[in-house]
């Protein structure tokens, strides 16, 4: 029973790796979210998570099949599961929406909690373009 849990989490965290690493990008940000694109800790937090993706994906197949055959499963499913990535950014982004609004919730706690004038508009500082 494990073995078939570790072979549905090494193809999942590889997609979501390449997803994270993919919403790291500008222009792949803009084309999935409609939220401006995130400041650079941000981005720099997205890359890492989409690399702890990959080598968890790593780990997974390790565990699943050794090093000989491990090694050969986790290429054969991270050249499989960037294909799909790009082909999901390729035709449909908006299926990673939901993933990059994941990725925004600190900027939007951070918006909602900002100070009022006393008539409901937020004080937004205009060096503060993420809050909208």
């Amino acid at each position: 029973m494990a073995g078939w849990l570790l072979l549905v989490g090494i193809p999942t965290a590889a997609y979501l790796g390449f997803a994270l690493l993919a919403l790291g990008q500008g222009r792949q940000w803009r084309r999935t979210s409609s939220v401006p694109a995130p400041d650079r800790i941000r981005i720099s937090v997205l890359r890492l998570l989409g690399s702890a993706g990959l080598a968890l994906s790593l780990t997974l197949s390790l565990l699943r099949d050794g090093p000989g055959f491990g090694g050969l499963l986790w290429a054969t499913v991270v050249s499989l599961a960037a294909l799909a990535v790009a082909f999901t950014l390729t035709w449909r982004p908006a299926l990673l929406r939901p993933l990059a609004v994941m990725a925004t919730v600190g900027i939007r706690l951070r918006c909602d909690r900002m100070e009022t004038d006393g008539q409901g508009t937020a004080k937004v500082p205009p060096s503060n373009p993420t809050c909208l």
